[in-house]
């Protein structure tokens, strides 16, 4: 069985994966603007709860609960 590695991922040494967290704050600033743009609301999880998010600063979140989805051993 494998370990878990629990070094913070800025310590990688796959440089991908280490600047990994730079490239989703990047692509998450672009989704907001082109929700912006287009009028769309954003969709996230959130410990397992899907939230619509209004990409204008001062709009609350609308929480949507479902069930977590399974997953199947192949």
């Amino acid at each position: 069985m494998k370990r878990t590695n629990l070094l913070p991922i800025e310590s990688a040494r796959d440089e991908d994966l280490r600047l990994s967290p730079a490239a989703l704050r990047r692509a998450a600033h672009a989704a907001r603007e082109l929700a912006l743009r287009t009028g769309t609301a954003l969709v996230v999880s959130r410990d397992g709860i899907i939230e619509r998010i209004d990409p204008s600063a001062d709009a609350p979140a609308q929480r949507l609960h479902e069930p977590a989805a399974g997953y199947r051993r192949r």
